[in-house]
Formats: C-alpha cells, structure tokens, sequence
C-alpha cells in the first residue's frame, strides 16, 4: 500500500486464519459470480466442462464484480465484530452477479427465494436464471435482495446512500461509487451532500470510491489524474480520504480491514461528539479509496490480449467458450482457480468457515429491513386537509395563491412528523410559496453560516440544494428504506430527472410483482411556476411535457393531477400523501387565481377526478350543443371566460362544461385501472357533439389518451404550441391560442347551427385579440376586462372603460 499523511500505519489487523477465511468468502463470491455469467449447469465443476453447460447467450458485467465482492466480505467482519446495522449501495449495479452470490452465501436469499436452495440444485438454479428468460436481470434489480438502488443508469449512487441515511441515526450505508459513476453530473454534485447531514441524529455515509481504471473501453479520469489532484479533489468535497492500493490478495486483505477499521472508529468518534459533547461544527468524514485491477482475479489474457487489468474484462471476458474449445478450457481453469471443492460441502453448501463469516438476521446486509422499506413505514400523522379550505362564496371569484395555501397544510405534516417526513426542492421552496414550511423546520444545512442567511439548521428539514438529481435522489432513497417526503420543482425543469424518474417508476412496476417487496410510500411532484405564468423568466422556463413523459410509464405506478384551485390542491395532496407505490405528478399555478370549488364540492369533484360543472353550464335536462373541456388552472380560467361570453352572445346555446382534475380518467378502463368505462365517458362528453378541450400541456397528450373513444374525432384540443416568451399572463393564452376569445371561435366553427348566424360575433372575437395585442404593448399589462375577469354567467361581460389605444 502507497501510505497517505492521513492513513493509520502498516499493522496487521487480519488474524492469519481470518485472513483465511474473509478470501474464502471471496472466492467463493467470485467463483459464484463467474458461474451466474457463463454457466447453465455442472454448478461444481464435478465434470469436465461441455459445450451444454454453457448458456448460449453470455450477457453480465464481471469487471466490477470481484471489487464489490471484496468489499462486501470485509463489511461483513466489520458488522460481525462492531454489531453494525449496515446496507449496501452498489454504484456500479451492472456488477449484479456479486450481491447475488453474497445474499446466497448469507441465506437471505434462499429464504425469499426457496426453490434457489444452498446446495447443487439451488446453485444451479442460481446460475441458470442469471440474465437468462424467465430469470432474473443482470442489474442489481428490486429482486434482488437488500437492493435499494438498481445502478442501471449511473450517477445516484451517492444520493440515494444520504437519502437512506437521513433520520436513520443509527445506519452506516456503505456506498461504492464506481470511477466511471463518478464521471457523471449527478454523482458530482452529490458529494456536497455532507454538508447537509447532522451527526446527531442522521446515520452516516461511508463512500467507497472503487478505481479500476476503465469504463466499457474508456479509460476513467479519476484513475489516471496524479494522487495529489485526487486527494485534493476528494478533500474539496469535504472528505478525508484513505487509500488502498494493488492487487496482491493477502496484501489487499491486511490493508483494506485497517482503513475500513479506522473508518468506522472515526465515525463513531464524530457520532459521539456529536451526540454527547454537542458538538455542532461540520465534520470531515471519511471515505475510501481502493484502487484494484478490472477484472481481478479473472484470466490474465485470452487470445494473447490482455484481460485482467484492461477494459476487456467490463463486460463478459471472452464470449464463445459454448463453441470455442480453448476458450472453453479457459473457463473452466478460471473457475478451478477458486478452489471450489474447498468452499462448498458434498451438498452444495458453503462450508462452515464460509457460512459463518456473515452476521445474522437482519445484521446481514442482504436482508436489512432499510432496505425493504415498506416494512418500516409508518403512516404519516396528517392534519385534516378540510381545516385549510379557502372561503368560495362564489365560483370563478377570489384571487388566492393556490400552493401558498397547501404550504400551510405541509408545515403541520412537517411538524407532526419531525422523524420520517422532509420536503425537497432545488432552491425553489420559497419561490413555490411554500415558505410556511419554514415555521416548522428549517432548511438543511451543515456548512458555513453568516448572520444574514435564512432558515438555516444542522437539523432543518426542507432540503434544498441547486441540483434536482441531487434533491431526487435523497428522496428516492429516503422512500425507499421507508420514510415520506413532498418534492417541488418548477415544471419548466424538472425534465432534468427524466430518467431518475424513469428508473424509479419501472423499479415501483417491478416490486408490484414481487411478493416479498412491501409497499413504499408515493415519490409526490408537485410543478408549479408553470408554464402559463412565466412572467419573469419567460420562454426557456416554458415547458409542460413532463406530464407526456409520465404517461408512457405503467399505468398502475402513476397518476396525474391538474386541480384548478387551493381547495382541489388541496384535497389532491392530502390523497398523493397518504398512498403508495405511485409517482404522483401534481401540477399547480402559484400566482393569484381565481377559486372555483368550496371544500364539500372540491372533496367530491377530485373523488371523481372528473366531473360536469353545472353552475358554469346550461344544458340541464336537455341535449348539449357544445362541451367545453378544461384540465389545468389557466385552461379552466380561459374555458369558463369563454363560456361566459358565448352565453352572453347566444343565451340558447347550451354549453356543458367538464372539468378533468385526475388525468388518467380520460382513459378507457381496459387500458388503465384508473380510467372512465365508455359508457360514463360518453356520458360525459357525449357521442357526436362537438368537444373543445382546453388542456395544460401539449395538446396532443389528450388526443393519445382519449383515441379509442367514441366521440373522439369531435376532439378539437388547445394546448401549449411551443409559443413563448417574456409577455403578459393572457397574452401566453393568446400566442398558444388558449385564450378565451380563440375558445369561443373554436365553438362558433364546430356548431353547425352556429355557422351560418355568427359571423358578426366572430369578427368582433377577432377584433378583441387585435385589441389586446396592441394594448399590451402599450400598457405592459393585460386589459383591465382580462384582469379582472371574474365569473358573471348571466350578465355580458364587461367592457374596459379606458380610452382604446
């Protein structure tokens, strides 16, 4: 080992038969890895190895594994010995084999897999379903046990450990971040996540930066900078680095046990600090070099191409050895290198020394409870929701802040639930008027303060940092070893956790399936400084489609929520708090808007998710003319401005309005389980009438969803068009023809009875879009009747009374 200033001195920790013992555990775990990979039977090697043994399609990741193998045998002997409540994240999760072959050694996964039993058989099995059909993925994927965290997409290894270890004061999460994850823009941020975490009552992180030296061809940057850069970058992000270095087993062993011992007693000293003397400065804590070769202990060259050490060993070392009898004879003295008639019995099983070197229960990472959260949830001790109702005397009046009202409800969530519930916002929860959060907690915060700053605490519980990878990935691991949480983005930018979001929907679709997986709570969006009232940031914040992105995951992990005003927004979030297995999506303005519903009508409208409003239509007892559609505050607000003014030109035209509060009821119910029958939809929107949809995002979303519908080709859809910029808030309706004035054209142009009467009425509409551009431009503000427009359905609507421009 090349020592450091700060690494403890060379002195064996190992005793020689634990020395013995960890590297047959191992080897056992590689011997096991390598058989997942390549082989489909003779598990043992108890014959000569044929072409049949060898699956016909080598699909794995070996290049990472022995190094995660490694690590996980010497956090076993540092549970064993310290009684430590220990979890595992596997950055590099493409090294599935390992975490597999470690829950069979440890017996956790032959109990929640009985038929994968500890001997021949069960190895057989073991081997056979790896990345093979009907099998198991080659990830570290939700069936594997003791797996939070896929490692599929690279970079959240890091913020998912801080996440698990948030409010868990007792938990060490051992995190591997592979040099290749540490290359990415998520996992670079997430380092600064110390600066967040309290000592006194968070658990601890212990990353474990794992340098092999390659990605899948490339060489890895954080393997090939001098040490002192290193050292000087890891020390920047607030860590005291140790290293370990080479490839010399025996060596490794020795080495590794120690700084993984000084490790763990810095981290208990700086708990102990913490905890008893009060001591609140932030500290440096401790990680983990350890610099091994690609693919150790695997074939040094094949072909005369060198493996081990080298990028060829990333994926499967050499992938013909079914029909390459050299290739084959290669294999099977790879795996006779591991002695494995020395690490199993007659049986099968791991011999004693190897089945005794893991602790028991729930200490065995494999089977820690974090890290099957549903089994630690607690539901959320929530207030009434119906306590914070806004007064609505009258629909379509008022001017409230819709999610300033819902700050008030998350600050009593906060404060009856100061161990399992945090809120998380990339520098935005103030911004989306949650601020009344802050009167229950603080913001998190564990580095420098100054006395101007604002609700700062080492134990503030609104998480806030200019990264939304970062902010999502806390989140995901605080949901999944077991907790609650709210986070809120601007809807413009939250595209930047697409693929989080991906991941996190398909492993919620995955663990439906798994018996064994337990229910966890919901990841709860809400979206707001919305595309419709970008007043101050203009075109670049505008951007609704991640709602379309959304809906292309399962059905029954997501759900999406568009309530037009404080009371629905309220009744929404009450509903998205207490449930599970969900991604719920909630989109909602913080500008002033006008309140449509009364708590009692808001509670029933959103328990339908879909419904007529019949104070704003006039079709009772007869049949509708026209149905005007609305999904989103602004659309709603538009629709019934258009309502009023078509009623104040044609008193006879009957108009139904129906406002959408849970997307997913636009769907037939054999497509979605959340879904609306034919028969209730048509009942709806009707079965030939003409249908104007004014809807939040892209338009097309609602043409995608509603396709299979009778009446659909009555659909005519106004949405955003990608038209934007710095404007004023009616003037956005304008450009993406939204507004109330092009609605009302829209429904002159699709009733037949209308067509040929209102010409007049449909020059004087045109007249009023020339109007308002020309004021707007004039005045920097929208026209006082669009200002201040409020729902009058049986009066005309006012004219403005200041001079034309």
């Amino acid at each position: 080992m090349t020592n450091h200033p700060t690494s403890p001195g060379p002195v064996p920790v190992l005793a020689p038969d634990q020395l013995k013992r960890v590297h047959a555990w191992w080897r056992a775990a590689n011997y096991l890895s390598v058989g997942q990979i390549y082989l489909m039977d003779n598990p043992l090697l108890r014959e000569p190895l044929l072409p049949e043994h060898i699956k016909p399609r080598l699909l794995g990741h070996w290049g990472t594994t022995p190094g995660l193998n490694f690590i996980y045998a010497h956090l076993n002997r540092a549970i064993m010995e310290r009684d430590l409540d220990m979890m595992y994240i596997m950055g590099p999760g493409h090294g599935g084999p390992g975490p597999v072959a470690a829950a069979w050694l440890e017996g956790s996964y032959s109990e929640t897999y009985p038929n994968v039993s500890q001997d021949a058989a069960g190895m057989k099995l073991l081997f056979h379903q790896f990345s093979f059909p009907g099998g198991i993925p080659s990830h570290v994927a939700p069936e594997t046990p003791g797996s939070i965290h896929e490692g599929g997409e690279l970079g959240y290894a890091l913020s998912h450990a801080y996440g698990a270890a948030f409010d868990n004061p007792d938990l060490i999460v051992a995190a591997v971040v592979g040099d290749g994850e540490a290359e990415t823009g998520p996992l670079a941020a997430s380092w600064h996540s110390n600066k967040f975490i309290n000592p006194a009552r968070d658990g601890t992180v212990l990353p474990i930066l794992h340098l092999n030296g390659y990605k899948i061809a490339n060489p890895t940057i954080l393997d090939r900078i001098d040490r002192d850069e290193l050292d000087g970058l890891l020390r920047g992000y607030g860590h005291t680095p140790y290293y370990v270095e080479g490839e010399d087993p025996e060596q490794m062993h020795q080495d590794f046990a120690r700084i993984l011992d000084a490790c763990l007693t810095e981290i208990r000293e700086i708990k102990r600090r913490a905890r008893e003397d009060g001591r609140t400065e932030r500290p440096r804590w401790p990680m983990i070099v350890l610099r091994s070769p690609k693919g150790w202990t695997g074939p040094a060259e094949v072909d005369g191409q060198k493996v081990e050490g080298s990028w060829r060993s990333h994926q499967v070392p050499f992938s013909t050895a079914r029909d390459n009898d050299a290739h084959r004879q290669v294999l099977e003295g790879w795996l006779r290198s591991y002695r494995p008639e020395e690490l199993f019995n007659e049986t099968g099983a791991p011999v004693e020394a190897i089945r005794t070197l893991h602790p028991e229960g729930t200490r065995r990472m494999s089977a820690n409870p974090h890290a099957n959260g549903g089994m630690l949830l607690r539901d959320l001790r929530m207030p009434d929701f119906r306590d914070y109702a806004v007064p609505v005397t009258e629909p379509g009046t008022g001017a409230v802040e819709s999610t300033r009202v819902l700050g008030e409800m998350l600050r009593d969530v906060v404060t009856r639930n100061m161990d399992n519930f945090r809120v998380f916002a990339p520098d935005e929860n103030n911004s989306n008027r949650l601020g009344s959060v802050l009167e229950a907690t603080d913001r998190a915060w564990n580095a420098r303060t100054v006395p101007e700053d604002d609700h700062l605490a080492r134990d503030g519980r609104v998480m806030e940092i200019l990264s939304e990878h970062t902010c999502q990935g806390w989140l995901e691991g605080y949901l999944l070893s077991g907790r609650h949480g709210f986070f809120s983005c601007y809807e413009g930018f939250v595209h930047i956790v697409d693929s989080m979001f991906n991941q996190h929907a398909k492993w919620l679709h995955t663990t439906n399936g798994i018996e064994w997986r337990r229910p966890v709570a919901s990841l709860n969006y809400l979206l707001t400084s919305h595309v419709w009232r970008q007043d101050n940031n203009g075109f670049s914040h505008q951007d609704p489609g991640f709602i379309d992105h959304v809906i292309n995951k399962k059905p029954e992990v997501i759900r999406v929520y568009l309530p037009p005003d404080a009371n629905t927004l309220l009744s929404v979030a009450d509903h998205c708090l207490r449930s599970r297995q969900y991604v719920n999506v909630i989109v909602a303005g913080k500008q002033p808007q006008l309140q449509f519903l009364d708590m009692p009508s808001a509670i029933v409208h959103c328990t339908k998710g879909i419904g007529v409003w019949d104070w704003a239509s006039s079709d009772a007892d007869v049949e509708a003319d026209v149905v005007m559609g609305c999904a989103g505050d602004v659309p709603t607000m538009e629709t019934l401005a258009a309502v009023d003014i078509l009623r104040s030109h044609f008193p006879d035209l009957r108009i139904r309005v129906v406002n959408v509060v849970d997307l997913m009821r636009l769907q037939d119910d054999a497509e979605n389980p959340h879904g609306l029958p034919h028969r209730d939809f048509d009942a709806l929107f009707t079965a030939d009438k003409p249908v104007i949809f004014a809807y939040h995002g892209y338009p097309w979303l609602i043409h995608r969803l509603t396709y299979r519908r009778t009446n659909h080709h009555n659909f005519h859809v106004r949405g955003y068009k990608e038209e934007g910029t710095t404007t004023t808030p009616f003037d956005m309706c304008v450009l993406n023809q939204i507004d109330r004035f092009n609605l009302a054209i829209d429904v002159i142009d699709r009733v037949p009875r209308l067509q040929g009467t209102s010409a007049h009425v449909r020059e004087e509409l045109k007249n009023k879009l020339v109007a308002h551009s020309e004021y707007i431009r004039v005045h920097g503000e929208d026209m006082p009747e669009i200002r201040n427009w409020q729902w009058s359905p049986n009066q005309p609507s006012e004219e403005t009374t200041e001079e034309p421009v």
